[in-house]
């Protein structure tokens, strides 16, 4: 495999580019490490799938790594301790997707002592179930936003040959800069990363998947790829770039089909920081009970990169920060396109938080949607050549099964169409409220 950079002219048709890129607030701020907490709220459920089994009760010491939760079912990952000292309480705490959620509240003892940890692995001659139940027993999810636990991507089904493995890189979404600070101040845990788990899948074909605007990270990677045996691809500046379907496209021109997944056309797609984690889990034993997470937004006083504990309240990270300098009009957990606002600054840190982003006051404002005029912005702007404007009048007067047949189980609810729509028609919600009135039909039938 060659490393040389490739760059993409063209990388998928549809997309939109973001007016404010923000990128610049955060982008030169090197990864700082966040100091010990007093008390950390660690959220039981992290990980799509089924939640882990709780293991722990009030009044139990624990030590940093040590197991919280075991995975309970195969789509499940273990939760770990991100330091020592004693479980407080078990109690609810202001969720980001804006209800309740079980978290265990563990007192900091102040000596940060670590459990015994697991052997690190000779991953060069590991057998691939071994890196994969190393994987899944340190808890690595997906973290680019996702949470998907990684050990199930890495498991298809023995008819679904892989042949590629993408790690995303591209972090397209305005804002995010985590990601880019990763690569560029910690190459070798990336690349080590990409390495381990093309091991684990048996490919050879394994790529780190960048947008070109990323020049100084492309570059520190180009220089070192070549000892791990992966490849760099330069890819078009284009939300969303970074959606598995998008740059499985842009790196190999394969295009998965409707309603399929990356495993029918024989690709991984696994984020960067995922893989970082991977390395520190494979050669170090390490769980994972931090990840870095870019704090920013006009707002903010000193937007920067921060690697917190998981459990850390974005109250507590916000601090770290500096502060705000001004009152902000929301905040929200990710990026702008994506992102989910928050009604509260008690939620607390995750493995999938990307970013914790406060907007300026004069940019948020409440607005009232008008009819369509047809104007088609919005199918020119969908990555996943649907017709949202169309999908949108269909589920606003309730025809969920028509949404369904018109391909809106496709969607992946990356903004697009509604950030481009001059009737302001909240379409992303739409889909959402289809989704899951389609999902309960779908679960009616079986019954």
């Amino acid at each position: 495999m060659s490393s040389d950079i490739s760059y993409k002219t063209v990388s998928f048709k549809g997309g939109v580019h973001p007016a404010k890129d923000g990128k610049s607030l955060s982008g030169d701020r090197p990864i700082k490490t966040a100091p010990l907490l007093e008390k950390y709220q660690v959220i039981v459920h992290q990980n799509i799938g089924a939640p882990p089994k709780l293991l722990v009760a009030v009044g139990d010491k624990v030590k940093k790594g040590q197991l919280l939760a075991e995975a309970d079912g195969f789509v499940s990952v273990p939760l770990h301790a991100p330091t020592s000292g004693e479980v407080s309480a078990i109690c609810d705490i202001p969720g980001p997707m804006g209800v309740p959620v079980q978290a265990v509240e563990i007192k900091s003892d102040g000596e940060d002592t670590w459990t015994e940890l697991l052997s690190p692995l000779d991953w060069r001659n590991a057998e691939p179930q071994e890196l994969k139940d190393r994987i899944h027993d340190a808890g690595i999810v997906g973290m680019g936003g996702a949470a998907f636990p990684a050990h199930v991507k890495l498991s298809p089904p023995p008819d679904k040959k892989i042949d590629y493995l993408i790690l995303n890189g591209a972090e397209c979404e305005p804002y995010l800069t985590a990601d880019h600070r990763l690569m560029l101040e910690e190459p070798d845990k990336v690349l080590e990363g990409a390495a381990i788990l093309g091991r684990s899948l048996g490919v050879s074909n394994v790529f780190v998947g960048i947008e070109t605007n990323k020049e100084d990270a492309i570059a520190v990677l180009l220089k070192k790829a070549s000892a791990y045996n992966v490849g760099i691809v330069g890819l078009k500046v284009q939300y969303p770039q970074g959606a598995e379907k998008q740059l499985i496209y842009a790196v190999t021109k394969r295009k998965v089909p409707a309603g399929g997944l990356p495993m029918d056309v024989g690709c991984v797609v696994q984020n960067v920081g995922t893989a970082a984690a991977v390395t520190d889990a494979v050669k170090a034993g390490i769980p994972l009970i931090e990840r870095v997470t870019t704090v920013t937004g006009e707002p903010v006083k000193e937007p920067a990169n921060w690697r917190f504990r998981l459990g850390t309240p974005i109250i507590k990270a916000i601090e770290l920060a500096g502060g705000v300098a001004s009152e902000p009009g929301k905040a929200i957990l990710g990026g702008p396109m994506m992102g989910f606002a928050q009604k509260s600054f008690d939620v607390t840190i995750m493995k999938n938080t990307s970013g914790i982003l406060l907007l300026d006051a004069k940019d948020v404002f409440q607005y009232e949607s008008n009819p369509c005029i047809r104007c088609g912005k919005c199918i020119n702007a969908c990555a996943m050549n649907l017709s949202p404007g169309p999908l949108g009048a269909m589920i606003e007067s309730e025809k969920f099964d028509l949404a369904a047949r018109a391909g809106v189980m496709d969607c992946i609810e990356c903004g697009s169409c509604a950030y481009i729509c001059p009737a302001r028609i909240p379409l992303v919600q739409h889909f959402r409220r289809a989704k899951a009135e389609i999902r309960r039909m779908t679960q009616n039938q079986k019954k």
